[in-house]
């Protein structure tokens, strides 16, 4: 017997199959579970950036000391993992006696030498004052004429620019008042840096240790979670490690090479403590600003007021036209060398750094950009089929 037939219903509607209805079912339910995941995807970046913001804002203070113990925990990852396999696989230990050597060999000496800075800063301000209250600068103007060349000049300008309209007295009085206030502002932002300075130093030590001890598996972690293929994974880090490497030998070779030549000019102008004077010049070096000129500034002075003129003079322009030169002309060349990036971007990497993050900029700056320089070329690699077309310069006669 055969089935029955109904025109206005269809079979698979009699028999009770209703595939419109079916369909549209399971297109809504998998498009319903669709947009629960996509909003649940949406809230879960939205709450680990707002995460990562507070984590960032609350880390922030502790940015410069966090950098400088990544810096030095990974210049002496080597001797780290040597260290570790003469203890024995205790790394505990070798961690605290790296880091322990690190605050013999680093943290003293700075600290030393800040707190030094101050005292003979305010030894000096009270001298300058006794000098004043003496008599001294009413002999001012005459021993400035006594410079080769530029003597007459400058006691010109002096009466001219200085004196005028106020008396010699007053303006001896008022720029005395002036540079009192202004060297004892300085004072007081010396104690107070110097004080910060030690904060940073002991958080730079606590976090070098836990770097030693755990850094390499909390680098592991974060090398796992870059969302890059492996073999750009491994150019990033051997651009980063070779840039980190080329800016410390870097700057360590320029501060070799500014202790060299002032000290070479100490020796040759008889000024006592020469090799002294010289190891001081190599730390101050390092310093984000006044560098070197905190040595050869105050050594010119004194060989202007205790020889004969000429030295003091002699000194002033060789700290000025030779050893301050080299620390914005050869550490960018030397470290351009070894990361192999052009000179005129590296110099302003290395100024920028400086200006932007203090010292530490000048390890960051040229690490950011070598970074950089890497992901334009993984994108290059990934979407330039073709190298850029450079046209050839016409030198063919007008």
């Amino acid at each position: 017997m055969g089935l029955p037939v109904c025109s206005n219903v269809s079979t698979a509607s009699w028999i009770g199959i209703h595939p419109g209805s079916h369909v549209s079912e399971t297109g809504l339910e998998q498009g319903k579970s669709l947009m629960q995941h996509q909003l649940f995807v949406l809230a879960f970046f939205l709450v680990l950036l707002v995460l990562f913001y507070q984590i960032a804002v609350i880390f922030a203070p502790f940015l410069v000391p966090v950098l400088w113990a990544i810096i030095i925990a990974r210049m002496t990852h080597g001797l780290y993992v040597k260290l570790v396999h003469l203890l024995r696989g205790r790394d505990t230990l070798a961690a605290g006696l790296l880091t322990f050597a690190t605050m013999f060999l680093v943290v003293f000496p700075i600290v030393s030498l800040t707190v030094l800075l101050v005292q003979e800063t305010t030894m000096a301000y009270r001298s300058v004052m006794e000098w004043v209250q003496a008599g001294g600068m009413t002999q001012l103007p005459e021993y400035l004429g006594k410079i080769p060349l530029a003597g007459r000049f400058i006691q010109e300008q002096l009466r001219t620019f200085v004196l005028a309209g106020s008396g010699y007295e007053g303006s001896i009085a008022e720029g005395t008042k002036t540079v009192g206030t202004f060297v004892l502002t300085q004072i007081s932002g010396l104690a107070r840096d110097a004080f910060s300075l030690t904060i940073d130093l002991s958080m730079m030590l606590f976090t070098l240790f836990f770097f030693y001890k755990d850094g390499r598996g909390l680098f592991w972690r974060l090398y796992y979670l870059l969302p890059l293929e492996e073999r750009h994974k491994q150019k990033v880090l051997i651009r980063l490690n070779s840039a980190m490497a080329a800016v410390v030998k870097g700057v360590l070779a320029t501060s070799f090479m500014q202790a060299v030549l002032a000290g070479g000019a100490y020796f040759v102008l008889g000024v006592p403590f020469a090799l002294v004077l010289a190891a001081i010049t190599a730390l101050f070096s390092l310093l984000p600003f006044g560098g070197t000129a905190l040595v050869w500034v105050p050594v010119s002075g004194y060989l202007l007021v205790s020889g004969p003129i000429w030295k003091g003079i002699a000194m002033a322009v060789w700290g000025s036209l030779v050893v301050a030169l080299v620390d914005n002309v050869f550490a960018p060349l030397f470290i351009g060398h070894e990361m192999q990036l052009a000179p005129l971007f590296l110099f302003f990497s290395i100024v920028g750094g400086l200006a932007a993050y203090g010292f530490i900029g000048v390890f960051l700056g040229p690490i950011l950009l070598a970074i950089l320089l890497t992901a334009i070329h993984i994108y290059e690699e990934e979407y330039q089929t073709k190298g850029p077309v450079i046209p050839k310069t016409d030198t063919a006669d007008t």
